[in-house]
């Protein structure tokens, strides 16, 4: 298991360097000119240009790429273009609040994702497990933006109980994590259901009804955990969409998160800021991806990794 992991995170070396690499073309192949922007609309020429010497963006781009690889390797992200602060000051400042709207939405999602999914299995083709995928359909075509706009117009300017923008308290919370995590809840009941039937009909299962064993120890310890394997891939996939696919909901709520520093970089053409948070999400994914496959020997020991 340990050579396992060492190769795994030997491996994140080529991958993260292929994402600088087109991360850095992606970035200069955006339409706008960075400097214009930061100048500002009253700008001439003249200062425009001066802004643009003070960024670097007047060398040739071949030399722009070397200085960034080499930077990166070196873990530095550069300055940010807008705030003129360190790019690794920047998204340090906006991790955690996105890392915690994160949690939050996948702990609540995670719940009722098994709860449905369990008692949809366990009643199958009952009004249960109707109802179960109903609410699963119906949170699956519902869009991010649309239910979180709904959602503040109920529960903050009709009713008044939550508010509508800032991460202070745990009331700033329950919104957009209601929000972010309404897809999540929605996929697994579905992606539970299915592993639940399948585990449900072995013969593991009917040996241990044939042997007496109480319906709900038969779910809980035989059939639980053989049923997870599948379903914590699924999990980890989206926690870590989650974390780095929460852009939309910290817009709407206007979250204090990297979401919404990737969207303002973007609108004002932040090189450094983007590249590195694409570079985060990217090494996100990556880590997530190797805990799913280290929790499945945990889960299932006759998984092993050579």
């Amino acid at each position: 298991m340990l050579n396992y992991v060492c190769k795994r995170l030997l491996g994140l070396i080529p991958t993260l360097l292929i994402v600088a690499v087109l991360v850095f073309l992606f970035v200069h192949m955006l339409p706008g000119d960075p400097a214009r922007l930061i100048a500002g609309p009253e700008a001439d020429a003249t200062v425009i240009e001066l802004v643009r010497k003070q960024l670097g963006l007047d060398q040739p781009l071949y030399r722009q790429f070397l200085r960034y690889i080499g930077n990166v390797l070196q873990g530095d992200f550069g300055i940010s273009m807008v705030s003129r602060r360190p790019v690794s000051e920047e998204i340090a400042s906006r991790f955690m609040p996105t890392f915690w709207l994160t949690i939050a939405s996948m702990s609540w999602a995670v719940v009722f994702g098994l709860g449905a999914g369990i008692v949809a299995a366990v009643w199958r083709n009952r009004w249960p497990d109707k109802l179960g995928m109903a609410l699963a359909v119906t949170g699956i075509s519902f869009p991010a933006f649309a239910l979180g706009m709904l959602l503040m117009q109920i529960f903050s300017v009709e009713l008044g109980w939550l508010p509508t923008v800032g991460a202070d308290t745990w009331k700033h919370y329950i919104l957009p994590s209601m929000t972010l995590g309404a897809a999540v809840a929605a996929v697994m009941p579905r992606f539970t259901r299915a592993s639940f039937v399948d585990v449900l009909s072995e013969d593991y299962i009917r040996t241990a009804r044939a042997k007496g064993v109480s319906e709900k120890w038969v779910i809980l310890k035989h059939g639980f955990r053989n049923a997870m394997i599948p379903v914590v891939t699924m999990m980890g996939l989206q926690f870590g969409f989650l974390l780095g696919g929460s852009i939309v909901v910290e817009k709407v709520f206007n979250w204090p998160g990297l979401g919404r520093l990737l969207v303002d970089s973007v609108d004002m053409r932040d090189y450094p800021v983007i590249q590195a948070e694409v570079l985060l999400f990217s090494l996100e994914f990556i880590l997530i991806n190797l805990v799913v496959d280290v929790l499945y020997a945990a889960i299932n020991p006759a998984i092993r990794y050579k």
